[in-house]
């Protein structure tokens, strides 16, 4: 088996990954990311017990045991350029021997559930509802870099999609499922729908300060978009990064998103940290 570079997979003096800066042990088959290292014990304040506390950068860890469930919480930073760091190393932390620097012959997939924060686009979506993301529909580049497949569902949405944007040609689209067992576990009868990942957090998402845009009313040609039962619902800025590097990569991913802003109503909740709290609690509560 073809052995791995110390320039492709960087192993730090003390046998850690990288950037992450974890051991293989550190992590438990059920990760929670978060963007924000200022959440992370925001979680792990539920855990029953926490074994496990490391940082690097932006890259805060927490693993502990929520009863008898052993569980990682990632910090991963904002957007998908950071999404591409944290899944390539939480895969080689579980699927690589660090020691032969080769693929092992028995892969493992985690589960991976993001807890985020979004801007709703469709008016009937207030602030302080938890969404699920059905699907993440990339706006950023992040898998122009990989290869990877669509699904017969998955690729006949994405040809409508394109379809239906084909007049704003700076954007290519990609577009990947969640996990069908955890949307319909953790993602159970809470709110679900198309979840767009952009690159950027002003103009990438139709805000406008001083610079001006060069894609007006973006979010009415966003949320105009419809196919059968499905809709654009939110914007945020990891979900589709997540969807696809998972599939490709063999893990099971599921993003949650806790509404904060109204962006066909122009509001931003008073009280973003109850949504959170919230969406945070209903995760841990269907993991446990």
């Amino acid at each position: 088996m073809q052995k791995l570079s110390e320039a492709d997979l960087i192993i730090n003096p003390d046998g850690s990954i990288y950037h992450l800066n974890l051991l293989p042990e550190d992590i438990a088959d059920t990760v929670i990311t978060v963007g924000d290292l200022d959440r992370v014990p925001e979680i792990s304040k539920h855990f029953d017990s926490i074994e496990l506390k490391k940082g690097k950068r932006e890259f805060v860890t927490h693993t502990g045991y929520l009863g008898k469930k052993r569980i990682t919480v990632i910090s991963t930073g904002i957007g998908t350029d950071n999404i591409d760091i944290v899944f390539n190393e939480l895969d080689a932390l579980v699927n690589i021997d660090f020691v032969t620097r080769t693929v092992k012959e028995e892969l493992k997939s985690l589960d991976i559930i993001r807890i985020g924060t979004s801007g709703a686009i469709q008016p009937d979506i207030p602030m302080g509802t938890i969404l699920a993301s059905s699907y993440g529909l990339g706006f950023d580049a992040l898998m122009n870099y990989y290869i990877h497949q669509a699904s017969g569902e998955e690729h006949s949405l994405l040809e409508s999609i394109k379809t239906h944007f084909s007049h704003i040609r700076s954007i290519h689209p990609y577009l990947t499922a969640a996990n069908d067992t955890l949307l319909n576990t953790i993602g159970k009868d809470i709110v679900q729908g198309i979840t767009i990942t952009a690159p950027g957090f002003y103009a990438p998402q139709g805000r406008q300060v001083r610079a001006k845009n060069a894609v007006p009313d973006f979010i009415s040609q966003l949320n105009s978009f419809a196919q059968g039962k499905h809709r654009i619902t939110n914007l945020e800025m990891e979900t589709a990064g997540i969807y696809a590097l998972a599939k490709t990569l063999g893990h099971k991913a599921l993003s949650v998103n806790a509404i904060l802003a109204s962006r066909v109503k122009f509001e931003f909740s008073s009280q973003p940290e109850k949504i959170v709290e919230k969406a945070i609690k209903t995760v841990l509560e269907r993991l446990a």
